[in-house]
């Protein structure tokens, strides 16, 4: 089960185009992004760590999205 809440995802689907959106759909989706969440937010704590800090940053999440494109 997913930690993000489906409805969300949903509108996030029809506000890039389309007209209709199964729930499964949107589970599917959901997955998705909370796997490539997890990886991302691993690489910025790796990052965070190696600057000396603890707290993940904007800074860290932009690194990391760069590092994993």
């Amino acid at each position: 089960m997913s930690e993000l809440p489906i409805a969300p995802v949903g509108r996030i689907i029809k506000n890039a185009g389309a007209e209709r959106v199964s729930a499964d759909g949107s589970e599917a989706l959901a997955a998705l992004m909370e796997e490539y969440g997890t990886q991302m937010a691993r690489e910025a704590i790796k990052l965070t760590r190696h600057a000396g800090r603890k707290t993940v940053k904007a800074v860290d999440i932009k690194m990391a999205s760069e590092i994993l494109k």
